[in-house]
């Protein structure tokens, strides 16, 4: 191991021999893909903190603020499956354009935490979110790996949802209430899109390949991993937090196997487009579909 130089002002060490090759690719180099290494770059204490800072900016304080609601539906009168949780919801009724207006924006906004990350991993010369593999190297692979991923999950998914609806654990999902305008399908799709990109590049490539450079055992980032994305999806009830996390676990183990985010984030953009489509074209036209 090379032997570094404590942090300075600015945080950051700089190692006095250069990486090997691999370092900047996914499944060789240091944190990446694997949940373990150590950091050539910033020093832990930086590490840690960015960490912290990246996911309080996002999943994090999703999943604070899906725990508020849990605990807000649980202390309500009635039982869970007679509550609902509305997923794409109108921002401004009756008004379509502002409504369109407040859609991108807060699509556009969510993003703002992959750019961050993508710095992050470019400051520290890993090649950007080319180091967790999310590029347009391997379109085929990402893509086919995605769609059979896809009908795993998005079908064992929909049975366990009614089952913990069914048993009075989880809430009534209403993945889309938007109003019929042109631009409803659009927008649907593009917030699928976002909520993949922004849930596997955070939860699966960024936070392993940092909690492996802080020296966490593989087990115990797959771990942290799953039980975050459980968490954020608390909201929905306990169906949504157990069915996420393991989800999760999957996720996790197919990055190491594959050294890439990009079928993650092409298969969670699939799940969430067929269930936002889907319940706009069903709702209310067949009976097993749950409507608030």
């Amino acid at each position: 191991m090379a032997k570094r130089r404590q942090c300075g002002s600015g945080g950051s060490v700089e190692p006095e021999t250069r990486p090997v090759a691999d370092a900047d690719v996914p499944g060789h180099g240091p944190g990446a893909g694997n949940g373990t290494g150590t950091a050539e770059g910033p020093c832990r204490s930086v590490l840690r903190s960015e960490t912290l800072l990246v996911l309080a900016l996002s999943l994090g304080a999703s999943a604070l603020s899906a725990l508020i609601s849990f605990i807000g539906s649980v202390t309500k009168s009635g039982a869970l499956k007679h509550q609902a949780a509305t997923l794409n919801a109108s921002q401004a009724p009756g008004r379509p354009w502002l409504d369109l207006a407040w859609q991108l924006f807060g699509i556009a906004t969510a993003l703002v935490p992959v750019a961050l990350v993508a710095h992050f991993l470019l400051r520290e010369r890993a090649g950007g979110l080319r180091a967790i593999g999310f590029d347009r190297r391997r379109p085929g692979f990402d893509l086919s790996r995605g769609v059979a991923l896809a009908a795993v999950i998005g079908g064992s998914g929909l049975l366990l949802y009614l089952g913990a609806r069914a048993a009075g654990v989880n809430l009534t999902v209403v993945p889309e209430a938007l109003p019929e305008v042109w631009w409803k399908i659009p927008v649907l799709i593009a917030s699928a899109v976002q909520n993949a990109v922004l849930e596997e590049v955070v939860v699966v490539g960024y936070l392993l390949r940092r909690l492996g450079q802080l020296g966490w055992a593989p087990m115990a980032a797959l771990a942290a991993s799953a039980v975050l994305r459980g968490s954020y999806h608390l909201y929905q009830g306990i169906g949504g937090f157990f069915g996420n996390m393991v989800m999760g676990v999957i996720f996790v183990l197919l990055y190491r196997r594959w050294g890439r985010v990009g079928p993650l984030v092409a298969a969670h953009a699939l799940i969430d487009i067929v269930a936002f489509l889907g319940y706009a074209l069903l709702a209310g036209r067949v009976g097993w579909l749950p409507t608030a």
